[in-house]
């Protein structure tokens, strides 16, 4: 579990969320773009919340191990949405490894 300090404030979440979290967070950044996301947080009595952070270019985060005796907080969904908005970011060209080598370039003209 991670202590995210944000903004005057913190809250207590999954490892693999606040890292998702931090790495949106640069991507941000880096495009000088805002985003306004959810992150699922595990609440004082033990209980999932959750909170809403608006993340940009000026965002400052701080991420530290947290205790907590309920487990790790998984929430598979919220990461998907944060890694498409890098994905948007930051898309990533793929290659079909069955598509053929071989171009006929006088068939294109």
């Amino acid at each position: 579990m991670k202590r995210v300090i944000y903004a005057g404030s913190e809250f207590v979440t999954g490892d693999e969320i606040a890292a998702t979290l931090l790495r949106l967070g640069q991507a941000l950044a880096e495009a000088a773009e805002a985003e306004a996301v959810t992150v699922p947080t595990r609440e004082p009595d033990g209980s999932v919340g959750e909170v809403t952070v608006l993340i940009g270019p000026a965002s400052q985060m701080v991420a530290r191990d947290a205790y907590d005796d309920n487990g790790e907080l998984v929430d598979e969904g919220a990461i998907e949405r944060m890694r498409a908005i890098q994905r948007r970011l930051h898309p990533i060209a793929t290659v079909d490894p069955a598509a053929s080598a071989e171009v006929d370039w006088e068939d294109e003209i």
